[in-house]
């Protein structure tokens, strides 16, 4: 058993910033996370909306964030997934994959979200869900993205800057929902061509490894026919609640709080992605950890 002032469940930006407030307030903190961190913020190749920085890989930026956290001597523990949780007590239990035990006054979850499958069952094995980290392996090639939003429209920038031919961008609604600077940006290159009102109906193997994708326009109801070698799919996410089902209050899976970040539970915090609210952003991440992080700091030493 392992114990604590405080856990945080989720090692992105949310959960490193909250470490960072709970180290400065001399509270004895660990990061649990299940793969590692950095969360989506890893997954973004070029961050300009962080003030200090014009222009940064999320990767580099979050490896700023760890290191921060490091330095002042949070606990770090990856590749440690929260399998079920105990809050009925004043010590909050957790329990891990690696079968470890962790207790401690207070939680903070910030578990994010994770992104949405494929909407079609396929045996198509060249399905990605990250461009930095499976891009480079379609250079010289075309792809199709699934999805109109900032990340399809921002992954289709980062794989046409690795040397991809042509991304092909497809989009359910009638209209894509990126900002409209990055979508005018896109067009301009000349690699990247988008296609709304579009649903995916299957993708089938080909013998050659690449894949055949049927595409059906929802207005007109026109099939058409487009090989690929590869599929990128930038759909949402699903919040990642699962341990905390019949312990937390959720809504669609996110995790209800109040303006203090706190659940229904005492000692039970929640921030970042994981909770219901309407705009999920790095900044707005950082802010929901730092005011989560200080009403745990306030009440583990009110019980104290």
């Amino acid at each position: 058993m392992k114990t604590y002032d405080l856990v945080i469940v989720g090692g992105g930006v949310c959960g490193m910033t909250a470490a960072v407030y709970a180290a400065r307030a001399s509270l004895s903190a660990c990061i649990l996370e299940k793969d590692v961190c950095g969360g989506l913020v890893n997954w973004t190749h070029t961050v300009e909306n962080f003030p200090s920085h014009k222009s940064i890989h999320g990767m580099d930026l979050m490896s700023l964030c760890r290191e921060q956290v490091e330095e002042l001597g949070v606990s770090i523990e990856e590749v440690e997934d929260v399998e079920r949780v105990d809050f009925s007590g004043a010590e909050k239990r957790l329990f891990t994959s690696s079968g470890e035990e962790y207790t401690a006054g207070a939680v903070i979850v910030a578990t994010g979200r994770k992104p949405r499958p494929l909407p079609v069952q396929t045996s198509f094995e060249r399905v990605h869900y990250c461009s930095v980290c499976d891009g480079a392996a379609y250079r010289g090639k075309n792809v199709i993205v699934i999805g109109g939003g900032n990340s399809g429209f921002d992954e289709s920038l980062y794989l046409t800057g690795l040397g991809v031919s042509h991304v092909h961008i497809v989009e359910a609604f009638p209209t894509c929902i990126a900002a409209a600077s990055t979508q005018d940006k896109a067009r301009a290159g000349g690699k990247i061509s988008v296609s709304v009102s579009t649903e995916l109906v299957s993708v089938a193997a080909l013998p050659d490894g690449r894949g055949r994708v049927l595409l059906r326009n929802t207005a007109t109801g026109a099939e058409d026919v487009e090989e690929t070698d590869g599929i990128f799919c930038f759909i949402g996410q699903s919040p990642n609640t699962r341990p905390f089902e019949g312990e937390l209050d959720l809504k669609d899976g996110y995790i209800r709080v109040n303006a203090d970040m706190e659940t229904r539970i005492p000692g039970v915090f929640a921030a970042g992605d994981v909770i219901v609210k309407k705009w999920r952003q790095i900044t707005t991440a950082m802010g929901d950890a730092t005011i989560a992080a200080l009403q745990a700091e306030k009440y583990l030493r009110a019980m104290k």
